[in-house]
């Protein structure tokens, strides 16, 4: 690492500082979610509410989001959530959402936010830090890979919702 690095690192830690969502935030996190859904171009997909957010995050406790603060003020987010490795045995943290405002990117605080959630992994003891990209999201893949973040290629993603999801899950309640 070069003296550049580690002064921009020094510098990065100064001034860079991380918190946990509490309930009073919930509008605030809603709102970085509609800016990352535009961001996507996916905003129209945007169901969630602070209502459901609140029940989700702080009632029911099924993820939680990290914010990044600079000058006292949140310039991102993060939600994750804890999965499950049969194959390792052990927990692994899945990142749900990640986003820095556009005027703080490109000044290493992406950087930082996946080095605390790396760090929360393996203070939890995670086998694996997670999650997936859109692969039109050129910008954040080459910044995954930059950090050395191994591409998935060999597995698929399924999904199942909306009406599916209903009739599938009618079906075993019977």
């Amino acid at each position: 690492m070069s003296k550049r690095d580690n002064f921009h690192d020094t510098i990065i830690s100064m001034e860079l500082s991380f918190r946990f969502a509490e309930r009073q935030d919930t509008s605030l996190i809603l709102s970085f979610i509609k800016e990352l859904a535009d961001y996507e171009g996916l905003l129209s997909e945007v169901k969630a509410t602070e209502e459901i957010l609140s029940s989700s995050l702080f009632d029911r406790k099924k993820a939680e989001v990290l914010f990044p603060i600079v000058g006292g003020k949140e310039i991102g987010f993060a939600l994750f959530f804890h999965n499950f490795s049969t194959f390792l045995g052990k927990p692994g943290l899945y990142i749900e959402d990640l986003y820095v405002k556009p005027e703080y990117r490109g000044r290493g605080y992406g950087t930082a936010v996946i080095e605390k959630l790396c760090s929360i992994a393996l203070e939890r003891d995670c086998g694996r830090v997670e999650w997936w990209c859109l692969d039109s999201n050129k910008p954040s893949i080459d910044f995954y890979l930059g950090l050395g973040a191994e591409r998935m290629d060999d597995w698929t993603v399924y999904r199942i919702t909306g009406e599916t999801l209903e009739r599938l899950g009618r079906k075993s309640g019977k």
